[in-house]
């Protein structure tokens, strides 16, 4: 720890302080720059080398951080942000909360068998991180609050070492965060439910959220989910406004799972003020760090004003995604650093452009990873890393006699396990990308140590894991050459319904009754994101349950999109059985046929399957009590990945007419229930194409 005095040895004392005229690196500040330089990294130095640079004032209770662009200022020793000034407001974080509750890292920690902390964790020491006291030009400061564990802190403190980063760079309209945490090995076991960091801004300010070129809107505030200005719905984060402060919500539905992203779509996202035109973004350039996977879900900004990055979550995954740490178990992970980056536009020009603005910076940030200026040695540079690629290829005889290109493959590096297990994977890292068409992939600035190479393709069901363990090392890059991935199958398929891509947006998605909607997805193409959408089930099927028909029915139109309880008139909910018929021209009764099942959802359900008999005492197959997602509940139209392969003995199938029975019994709640991905029956013969 250096203390005050030494802090302020050989650094300038002047604070300097925001104006109505203060530099800004967003939309029209550098504009002339722009201009005058096409080149990335010339134009990103001329910026940086026009404006001052990063001074450092050290108060009692507090640290300033100042770049004259933007001036941050954090409590101190606890490390929490109270202050963002920037383009002459003294502070865009809510003012009227309490300096705690405005911007921070937390977490949601529990011993194993007790239940959840909420810890918003204050630090204990602050750190200037000494090398960069020598910089002559004052590029960038970089400021460490840690906590430390010991075992006198047992049962009161989640047992990690925390070390808290805010880096500011000179030129740079915004500052980045990260934070490091350390269990040792003989410390006791525990579990993290939740950790992320929270930026709460300026009701009177910040109206109108982006998250997406198709998905930002002005927004409710946050007093519009007051007493007497809402009603409660379903569940304690969906309300409906009946007297907001602005009429025009009146008759939505607010609810903060409606602004939710997959992890691979979250790289920016934020808010928009108009007076003065300010944008405040979130801006994630990795994802090495989240758990899950690319298509893990996870909250990005919403009524407060709120913005969140969030690293790890059980969010529509459960319990799965919650890491569990065992006796004897060491771990450490960086994560981050996210940017939060400041923009600003004259009054005269659209406030939304500072959103293009944003995801141009964006890319800048995804262009510059991994960082260079992280002065932690947890933190690998670029040249410390190691790259991989290669080409999936498909092998399906019953598509094609030769190996076709596994187009826009999802390609990951994860800690070894079994095929799929990264998507419940969440303590080590993660690297993924896409495929071209040609199934070419290559997935660069990965950190050393041991992998699995993952991959799954849209189109095919199953998972690809390659055999061998990979293990990458720093400044090296490995050429896998061309990889074949064989999707499970037997025979020739007889009749399919879906499209295997891990999610249920095909199937048909039900209008929201008029009295609970969120216009922003009205004529959207994620209509999914409707609140009440299970409840629409039973008014569409209120006495007998669906039944589809195989070269009849249209799976958009007549397969609903979530297999969920169906509420009766005293209010209570019962199981519901749906049937696909269809018929068969020869039965091969010596042998067993394939019945695959993709499901792109589970929350706290149970498939069964039966044949041609819905009254049979015992399934031909039952899943067992599976999956804690929620993503019905929480507009998702996926959760985790599950899949089943049941096998039909001939004997029970006819020729001619053929009934299979999809059961789900499990009705404690509206909200227990499955969605379907993907659906085939295959013959057991083996005649191939060609």
């Amino acid at each position: 720890m250096i203390s005050d005095g030494k802090l302020r040895q050989g650094l300038t004392r002047r604070v300097i302080r925001s104006s109505p005229r203060s530099r800004s690196m967003g939309l029209c500040s550098s504009k002339k720059l722009r201009e005058q330089a096409s080149d990335p990294q010339e134009l990103r130095r001329q910026e940086a080398m026009s404006t001052p640079g990063v001074h450092l004032h050290i108060q009692h209770h507090q640290v300033i951080m100042d770049n004259g662009i933007v001036q941050v200022t954090l409590s101190k020793p606890d490390g929490i942000v109270i202050g963002v000034r920037y383009n002459g407001v003294d502070n865009l974080l809510e003012i009227c909360n309490q300096e705690s509750n405005r911007g921070y890292w937390d977490l949601v920690w529990n011993a194993p068998g007790s239940k959840g902390i909420f810890d918003v964790y204050a630090c204990y020491s602050l750190s200037l991180i000494p090398s960069f006291l020598l910089l002559e030009n004052e590029e960038q400061v970089e400021l460490s609050f840690v906590r430390t564990w010991d075992f006198s802190l047992e049962g009161k403190y989640v047992p990690l070492n925390i070390d808290k980063r805010f880096v500011m760079l000179r030129g740079s309209s915004g500052f980045y965060s990260y934070a490091i945490y350390d269990h040792l090995a003989e410390w006791p076991p525990f579990e993290i439910g939740e950790t992320r960091i929270t930026f709460k801004l300026r009701k009177d300010k910040f109206h109108y959220m982006a998250i997406a070129d198709d998905r930002q809107r002005k927004m409710p505030l946050p007093d519009d989910r007051l007493s007497g200005r809402c009603q409660n719905l379903a569940y304690p984060e969906a309300v409906l406004l009946v007297n907001p402060v602005d009429p025009e919500h009146r008759g939505e539905v607010d609810d903060k799972y409606q602004y939710s992203c997959n992890n691979k779509d979250i790289q920016v996202h934020g808010w928009i003020s108009s007076d003065p035109a300010v944008g405040f973004w979130q801006i994630t350039p990795s994802d090495e760090f989240r758990s899950g996977g690319p298509l893990k879900q996870s909250l990005t900004s919403h009524v407060g004003p709120t913005t969140l990055a969030i690293f790890l979550s059980a969010h529509y995954a459960g319990k799965d995604l919650v890491p569990k740490f065992e006796p004897g178990e060491p771990w450490k992970k960086v994560f981050g650093p996210v940017f939060i980056y400041l923009n600003s536009t004259s009054a005269r020009d659209n406030p939304r452009w500072l959103w293009e603005d944003a995801k141009i910076q964006m890319m800048n940030e995804v262009e510059r990873w991994p960082y260079n200026f992280p002065a932690s040695e947890d933190f690998p540079k670029s040249h410390q890393r190691g790259n991989i690629r290669g080409r999936l290829l498909v092998r399906d005889r019953y598509v094609s006699k030769d190996c076709i290109s596994a187009k826009r493959a999802y390609v990951g590096l994860a800690p070894p396990g079994d095929a799929g297990s990264w998507q419940r994977e969440c303590k080590g890292y993660q690297f993924w990308t896409q495929a071209d068409n040609d199934g070419y992939f290559s997935i660069k600035h990965v950190r050393t140590g041991d992998y699995n190479l993952y991959a799954w393709v849209p189109g095919f069901i199953g998972d690809y894991r390659h055999d061998n363990i990979i293990t990458i090392s720093s400044g090296l890059d490995h050429d896998m050459g061309d990889l074949v991935y064989e999707p499970p199958r037997e025979g020739a398929t007889l009749w399919e319904m879906g499209i295997p891509d891990r999610s249920a947006a095909e199937f048909f998605v039900p209008d929201p009754d008029a009295l609970y909607i969120n216009r922003l997805y009205v004529h959207h193409p994620d209509r999914f994101r409707q609140y009440g959408l299970w409840s629409r089930y039973g008014e569409l099927y209120p006495e007998k349950d669906l039944v589809y028909t195989i070269g009849v029915s249209d799976h958009t139109k007549d397969w609903f999109f979530a297999q969920v309880p169906r509420r009766k008139q005293d209010g209570s909910h019962e199981g519901t059985t749906w049937q696909i018929k269809f018929n068969l021209s020869y039965v091969d009764r010596s042998k067993s046929y394939k019945l695959r099942i993709a499901l792109a959802s589970a929350t706290l359900a149970e498939l069964q399957v039966r044949v041609n008999d819905p009254k049979a005492r015992r399934p031909l197959f039952t899943s067992g009590l599976i999956g804690r997602d929620n993503s019905i509940a929480r507009h998702g139209i996926h959760g985790l990945y599950w899949l089943f392969n049941v096998n039909v003995p001939g004997t029970l199938l006819n020729e001619g007419a053929n009934t299979i029975f999809l059961t789900q019994p499990r009705c404690d709640s509206p909200f227990q229930g499955l969605m379907y991905d993907y659906l085939r029956l295959k013959a057991p013969n083996l005649t191939l194409l060609g």
